[in-house]
């Protein structure tokens, strides 16, 4: 049996992975947002639609620890969460 090295002329060139890959998160810098967003998604039986707040927490988490590219919120899905809601203590403080 005759094993032959063929080596092309190209060379390798690397490339960007594809929307949606990115580095695994190896030091746990969102562990806690993953488990949060998990424990979510376990007590709505895997409804996703009612667990979009920890999901955009868990993604800002991400970019935040340069583990996925930085987007804009609203380019993934999250437009009408808003960064920081008032909380109830500034809404009484106003009237």
């Amino acid at each position: 049996m005759s094993t032959a090295m063929n080596f092309s002329s190209k060379a390798f060139k690397p490339r960007a992975p594809d929307k949606g890959s990115f580095p695994l998160d190896h030091f746990g810098e969102c562990k806690g947002f993953k488990d949060t967003f998990m424990k979510c998604l376990r007590d709505n039986s895997f409804d996703n639609s009612m667990c979009r707040l920890q999901s955009k927490d868990y993604l800002q988490c991400r970019m935040d620890n340069q583990l996925m590219a930085k987007e804009p919120l609203e380019k993934l899905g999250f437009a009408d969460l808003k960064e920081s809601s008032p909380s109830p203590e500034d809404k009484d403080a106003k009237e």
